[in-house]
């Protein structure tokens, strides 16, 4: 007896088949994985906290993954050029990005964006949280937050602050700082922590809420002055350094985040097997010892965590960008 198939069930089932190959298919790479070098891409020059972050943590990685993590430095447009790149790249785990809180804020602050950073990127973790520090050189005659302020209303406009990028935490920072103490600084963008750090040194900008990272050793040389932390407690770093809330700005409590991010799409198992690894070192002694040596709270979360972080931050940074109308091309 012959057994009439329908057109219409006979390509059901081919769709079907095809789609469970590519399933498989999908398992077994997201299995293999890694088989060759993994990209992590720090959206900002070399020497800043991101920049420390990824190597500390790429150096270890390598080791667990069993191949080589190469860390690519991919500065501009206030973090936002490597975020486009990772979100444009293959979703295969081969290409991650290192972000930051700053991508949060980017969303509001510029018009358009390539990309949508909660739509176009996957959360792997949280590696780290790091205070940001309000710092001067050593010589100012600014030794308080208090007098910093008083010298600021004295000179509006003439005092100017450093930032790793328009529309990065610093900028905020600096425009929440303005907007609370009452002053008219002068926003100087750099393309990262290290170029600001040298011309905050070299007496080119009079100061920066940069985290505590880049510019700590510079503190504990005495080539540069720390007047307070942004954060609402204190850092373990800086135990002696207040926070701007103990200066006198009641309720200020921004600090920065960095974590890993993979382009949207990419195979779950992949995004796990990362997270699972990432986790185990950052969670180590040894890495957690590397993360106070240099002020860092080591975090370690779920991918889950990480995003209801990110939705959070970008819901607050919206209100703050519209408060301090900091708007970008």
């Amino acid at each position: 007896m012959t057994t009439f198939q329908s057109p219409k069930r006979h390509t059901l089932r081919h769709l079907a088949g095809a789609a469970l190959l590519c399933a498989l298919a999908t398992t077994a790479a997201a299995q293999a994985w890694p088989t060759k070098a993994v990209s992590l891409i720090v959206p900002f020059p070399a020497g800043g906290t991101t920049d420390v972050l990824a190597r500390a943590l790429g150096q270890e990685l390598a080791k667990s993954l069993g191949q080589p993590v190469i860390v690519e430095n991919k500065p501009g447009a206030g973090a936002t050029l490597g975020a486009d790149f990772v979100a444009k790249a293959k979703p295969d785990g081969y290409t991650l990005l290192m972000g930051a809180v700053h991508h949060t804020i980017a969303t509001s602050v510029y018009r358009k964006l390539a990309y949508d950073f909660q739509k176009d990127l996957a959360p792997v973790t949280t590696v780290a949280m790091v205070p940001n520090v309000l710092v001067v050189q050593a010589d100012s005659s600014s030794r308080t937050v208090p007098e910093l302020i008083a010298q600021a209303k004295r000179a509006p406009g003439k005092f100017t602050f450093g930032s790793n990028g328009n529309g990065t935490g610093q900028h905020l920072i600096g425009a929440q700082f303005e907007a609370m103490a009452g002053v008219q600084l002068l926003h100087v963008p750099y393309k990262g922590s290290g170029p600001m750090t040298t011309d905050l040194l070299g007496g080119q900008i009079t100061m920066s809420f940069d985290t505590i990272t880049p510019v700590l050793p510079h503190i504990k040389a005495g080539k540069l002055r720390a007047l307070a932390v942004t954060t609402a407690k204190r850092s373990a770093a800086l135990p002696d350094v207040p926070t701007l809330d103990e200066a006198g700005l009641k309720g200020f409590d921004l600090g920065t985040w960095f974590g890993v991010l993979a382009p949207a799409g990419t195979p779950k198992e992949v995004v796990t097997r990362l997270n699972t690894e990432m986790v185990k070192i950052i969670q180590s002694p040894d890495f957690r010892k590397k993360m106070d040596d240099i002020g860092a709270d080591p975090i370690g979360d779920t991918p889950q965590q990480m995003a209801r972080q990110i939705k959070d931050d970008t819901e607050r940074f919206a209100r703050l960008v519209k408060e301090a109308k900091v708007v970008l091309e």
